[in-house]
């Protein structure tokens, strides 16, 4: 938070400024009566040097380009300078300060906060914000960075506080355009703009989250479930159109089941179990017997 302090430029009040000047003339008026010596006309050289280069170096000012000065006149504001070279007038005029109008970021956190279900998280966001209006942020308020600072996480609270768990989890975008809406309200005045809240980290107590994953894994096995029965149903289904089909066709029935019969053969090692029904309904039992006799033939003759 302390970085955010120092916004106050250094600069020469205007009292100890006149005090400064008043100073050098009275010094320059002491040294007329020895002007007609060398080192009375080295003295006044010297203090009239000294007083045009103040009034130089107290006119003449520079701001970098992403900054803008605020002036005031005698206490008053005057004017916005900047950026790149501008002059003021010494004693009359003062810089307070020194605004930089570049987008920041700042981070801001709200720690075990009771959502609206009364689940405490931890919720970390960044927030992005400019200056677009210079007088208002130097003199509406008296520290604007962190003045933004507090009420974004005040604003975090309270959208967090007014948010379920599920939704601060699952609809982040959502919470995003609140907390930016909520910010923009609190900060225009001061002649802020905020750009974006982006919410970064969401911490949950790890029994919750034990709890939660334990939910998860049940939710999974449901719809595992679900997904076997139907599944199932489409299956069943299946064989009944297939069943239909097979009814008013037994030719197509007695080649199917020479196919089943043929896959189950071609298998080394593999062990076929038929119902007798099935083999006389569809005369498999002949077509088996003869492969039977056919194999042991060709096992004798080797």
């Amino acid at each position: 938070m302390d970085q955010y302090n120092n916004q106050n430029q250094v600069h020469i009040s205007p009292v100890s400024s006149l005090v400064f000047l008043i100073i050098l003339i009275v010094g320059f008026v002491i040294s007329i009566p020895d002007l007609k010596s060398a080192i009375g006309i080295a003295v006044t050289i010297w203090i009239i040097t000294l007083i045009i280069a103040w009034i130089i170096s107290a006119s003449v000012k520079t701001a970098s380009q992403w900054e803008r000065v605020i002036i005031l006149r005698l206490g008053k504001f005057s004017r916005i300078s900047g950026p790149g070279i501008f002059f003021m007038v010494p004693i009359l005029e003062n810089i307070p300060y020194w605004v930089d109008i570049r987008t920041v970021s700042v981070p801001i956190k709200a720690e075990q906060t009771l959502t609206k279900d009364n689940v405490p998280v931890s919720v970390e966001a960044i927030l992005f914000w400019r200056v677009v209006d210079t007088r208002k942020a130097g003199l509406e308020v008296e520290n604007y960075k962190s003045s933004v600072v507090l009420a974004a996480q005040t604003a975090l609270r309270d959208v967090i506080g007014k948010s379920e768990l599920s939704q601060v989890l699952s609809e982040r975008e959502v919470i995003d355009e609140t907390l930016k809406s909520v910010i923009e309200k609190r900060v225009n005045p001061w002649g802020i703009e905020v750009i974006s809240v982006e919410i970064r980290d969401v911490i949950i107590p790890e029994s919750l989250q034990n709890a939660m994953s334990q939910k998860a894994q049940a939710e999974r096995e449901r719809e595992a479930r679900v997904i076997l029965g139907d599944s199932e149903r489409i299956i069943a289904k299946s064989f009944e159109e297939a069943a239909k089909q097979y009814k008013d066709n037994p030719i197509a029935l007695h080649l199917r089941a020479m196919n089943m019969l043929f896959e189950g053969l071609k298998e080394k090692g593999a062990l076929m179990v038929i119902p007798s029904s099935a083999l006389e309904s569809m005369n498999i039992g002949a077509i088996s017997g003869l492969a039977s006799i056919e194999k042991e033939f060709k096992n004798h003759k080797t």
